[in-house]
């Protein structure tokens, strides 16, 4: 294997742990894992945000321009901001081995990792 690809491999393997690092989009990436269609409106649902309503609130706003941004630019969910409707995006199958295994393994994960 090159140098190259190597560092490749790596810097893909980085961004699939970037994606998952904060909680909410580890959340985001779930629930469309479960059901590939979801409206925004789902998405910032007391389930994400742990039914805090500050934390709703501070969901809301980090959503539209921290976490659905970071996930639409990196290919892992498509988000139609008209219609506020979030699906799989063409990279979500590169992601979706570990989201699978969070989900298999999430008795064994700390209690933030959903």
């Amino acid at each position: 294997m090159s140098a190259k690809k190597s560092v490749e491999a790596g810097d893909s393997l980085s961004e699939l742990f970037d994606a998952l690092r904060h909680v909410y989009r580890r959340r985001i990436l779930m629930t469309v894992a479960q059901q590939n269609s979801q409206d925004e409106d789902d998405i910032t649902s007391e389930s994400i945000a742990d039914g805090n309503d500050d934390a709703l609130e501070h969901l809301q706003l980090e959503l539209y321009h921290i976490h659905l941004p970071k996930l639409a630019d990196a290919g892992f969910i498509d988000w139609d901001r008209d219609s506020g409707v979030i699906t799989r995006g063409p990279r979500f199958g590169e992601i979706e081995p570990l989201l699978r295994l969070m989900h298999n393994h999430q008795d064994e994960l700390p209690d933030d990792w959903p």
